[in-house]
């Protein structure tokens, strides 16, 4: 059997075990939160059956599903949050991401009240980056509380205490967790920083340069509105999915993000991210080496075995498996695969190359 075909067989039989339609079954993580946190605060929509492609060296190996229709991606959105960010320092709106976010607030003369608590005020850019910040408040109507003691399959160590229980709190930058309600409030922060939408930013800045397609999305929630300078009110979006909302988006677009990366920022003789920055994102946090820039890094293998430790991922819960690497030249997207099942499909897109 050809090696791809036995890649896609294997897919095809091992996918995401979640219904089509949002209405029949899990989506998002927002069921696992207390009450009355554990509700949809932005839109979803049904899903197409698993798709992905493979590219080596910029030409596609192996491909399958139909990688044109826009999907959510959940938690894969952080990474594309990250590039925002970048964006940020590239026109020098943060100076540095050791500065503190209300440092950076306060020379742009923008209010700057979810972070003046003596707690939040030594919050820098980079804690909120590495899910170190350790913020408090409340985003959305949604308390940080709601993520303490979270755990997720990647993280190497687990948490015993339920998620949501009140967990008392370290000094910024000193403990990594992962909380969505965090990388909320970060985006908020961007949004105002930016006096713009940051869909838009990333439009002009990422997206139409890419040649990416019209049907991507970004949705916020609600009750995100931010109000600009101007009066103007555009809508924060989230991260990921956890209360619904985030980017939607195909298969090919995310290839293209995906070899952005690879290429360190270059598209086409077109430096749309600076290589400073995506080697930002790339190193691994100091007390979390497994993590960088709202990228799952293989720091000793700690997310494959077999993949090697220069990948680097970008993951969202429902089998969302963007994998770059470097050294193999390397940049695949696995969507609505059996998370179970990565390690094998890994080893297998290996064996195939």
């Amino acid at each position: 059997m050809d090696a791809w075909q036995d890649v896609i067989e294997f897919i095809n039989a091992h996918q995401c075990q979640w219904s089509l339609s949002p209405d029949e079954g899990e989506w998002g993580i927002h069921q696992l939160d207390t009450p009355p946190h554990n509700r949809l605060l932005g839109p979803v929509f049904p899903r197409g059956e698993t798709a992905g492609v493979v590219c080596v060296d910029g030409e596609v190996q192996c491909r399958w599903g139909d990688t044109a229709r826009a999907d959510m991606t959940f938690s894969v959105t952080k990474t594309y949050l990250a590039m925002v960010a970048g964006i940020a320092v590239d026109r020098g709106l943060i100076t540095s991401v050791d500065e503190t976010v209300s440092e950076t607030l306060t020379r742009h003369q923008l209010g700057c009240e979810p972070m003046q608590s003596a707690h939040n005020s030594q919050i820098t850019w980079k804690n909120f980056l590495q899910f170190t910040s350790e913020w408090q408040g409340t985003c959305c109507g949604i308390p940080d509380q709601i993520d303490h003691y979270r755990n997720v399959s990647m993280q190497p160590t687990q948490s015993s205490r339920p998620k949501g229980a009140l967990r008392p709190l370290s000094t910024p930058g000193s403990y990594w967790e992962y909380n969505d309600v965090r990388i909320n409030q970060c985006a908020m922060l961007l949004t105002q920083l930016f006096d713009q939408a940051l869909p838009e930013i990333f439009t002009q800045q990422i997206m139409q340069p890419l040649g990416a397609g019209n049907h991507w999305q970004w949705h916020g929630y609600h009750n995100s509105d931010v109000i600009l300078r101007d009066g103007s009110v555009v809508k924060s979006v989230p991260g990921g999915g956890h209360w619904g909302g985030g980017m939607v988006i195909s298969v090919d677009d995310q290839l293209r993000l995906a070899q952005l990366l690879l290429n360190q920022g270059e598209w086409h003789g077109q430096q749309l991210l600076s290589p400073d920055w995506v080697r930002s994102m790339t190193t691994p946090c100091d007390i979390a080496p497994w993590y960088g820039y709202f990228l799952w890094l293989n720091t000793n293998h700690s997310v494959s075995q077999a993949a090697p430790e220069s990948s680097f991922f970008a993951m969202g819960i429902g089998g969302q498996l963007i994998w770059h690497d470097p050294s193999l030249k390397l940049a695949a997207v696995f969507r609505w695969i059996d998370v179970e099942s990565t390690e094998q499909i890994i080893e297998k897109t290996l064996l195939a190359l």
